[in-house]
């Protein structure tokens, strides 16, 4: 299948998969997310790897809404891009998101920029993310079992994107 034919097929796929869930969603607790009164678009540019897992975010432009920036790149990291027949492309992609404040519902595309030119064999970032966790979660346990009262920190955004940020 030819370049144009696979950015045809990943536009269809993009089209077929379910949308972000609307900006409505409720918190933990009491807080709630207020859905930002104007239409938004945010653009990521993400490497992809031979499973179709984001690995990284190589580049992003933001909208005007800081909470609508979070939470698409939040969705950017742990999308997977794969084709109608569900093979898997590794190259780079671009990611938008558009908000429409009239039906509160965000629209994803998905377009190849070039296939290739990355690390097919690097670890997706949300299972990056998921192995600091469970390390963290592991020594906090240990901690715990010694009597030491454990260090709530958050780990440094290079080290789950896999490049400066």
């Amino acid at each position: 299948m030819g370049f144009a034919r696979t950015g045809a097929a990943l536009a269809l796929l993009a089209a077929l998969a379910a949308p972000p869930a609307p900006l409505r969603a409720a918190l933990s607790g009491a807080a709630q997310l207020r859905a930002p009164s104007r239409a938004q678009h945010a653009e990521y540019v993400v490497e992809v790897n031979k499973k179709g897992q984001v690995t990284r975010v190589r580049a992003g432009k933001p909208s005007s809404d800081a909470a609508f920036n979070a939470i698409t790149y939040g969705n950017a990291l742990q999308v997977f891009i794969r084709t109608p027949d569900g093979r898997a492309v590794s190259g780079t992609y671009r990611l938008g998101y558009d908000y429409d404040p009239k039906t509160h519902n965000v629209r994803r595309t998905v377009a190849l920029i070039h296939a290739g030119g990355v690390d097919p064999d690097a670890v997706g970032a949300v299972s990056a993310m998921a192995e600091i966790n469970r390390r963290r979660a592991l020594r906090a346990a240990q901690q715990e079992h010694a009597g030491t009262t454990p260090v709530n920190t958050l780990p440094d955004l290079n080290t789950i994107t896999g490049g400066k940020h």
